[in-house]
């Protein structure tokens, strides 16, 4: 039930976001829906597929599109009280990025894959649906700019192993390595915090 909850809320802040964002770009009704739900089940399809989870969560699971929808409803009816689109968005990228990547990670436990490849499987489960849209919205994608977003990821998920090797539960490292990402990422935003650029 800890970890269904995670990826509830993690769809529904990637749901948000991607409402956010195809709000911005001034795209129509159904626009809208479809970058919600890319955003939301991107990743999450795309790490199903390579762990061989098929179908798809979300095909298998009603209660994904039910919240993606109800997020898409609730984001619409209050934009007007979201009045610095950008931070917003940013907010629940963030949330969004450190909830999917513990879920991506705990599907490759399940799965008994080692934990470099837990790591990848929640740095694309976090990363890869808001790829897809901000290639659907004609936006160069966040993870191939300078800004630290799937670095984030890696450094979150690869403190969650190191926490398990501490005195706690698994659940108080599950919660920790999030806020981790999520604290990573916010710090890195705040003092402009970039990885280096190879061009000159």
């Amino acid at each position: 039930m800890f970890y269904f909850a995670i990826d509830i809320l993690g769809t529904i802040a990637f749901a948000i976001s991607g409402v956010l964002v195809a709000m911005e770009k001034k795209l129509d009704l159904f626009g809208v829906i479809i970058i919600a739900f890319v955003t939301a089940i991107g990743g999450g399809t795309l790490r199903d597929v390579l762990i061989g989870n098929t179908p798809v969560v979300w095909m298998r699971e009603l209660t994904y599109v039910i919240v993606i929808l109800s997020a898409v409803v609730v984001a619409i009816l209050f934009s007007k009280h979201l009045r610095y689109l950008r931070k917003t968005l940013f907010l629940f990228d963030t949330i969004g990025i450190g909830l999917f990547t513990m879920v991506g990670v705990e599907k490759g436990l399940n799965e008994e894959l080692l934990p470099v490849m837990c790591v990848a499987l929640g740095t694309i489960t976090a990363c890869f649906g808001g790829v897809i849209r901000d290639i659907l919205c004609n936006e160069i994608p966040v993870i191939f700019r300078k800004e630290v977003y799937a670095t984030a990821c890696i450094l979150g998920a690869f403190s969650y192993f190191l926490l398990r090797m501490l005195p706690f539960t698994e659940e108080y490292a599950y919660s920790a390595a999030i806020l981790i990402i999520i604290g990573i990422r916010i710090v890195a935003v705040k003092f402009k915090i970039a990885l280096p650029n190879i061009y000159r």
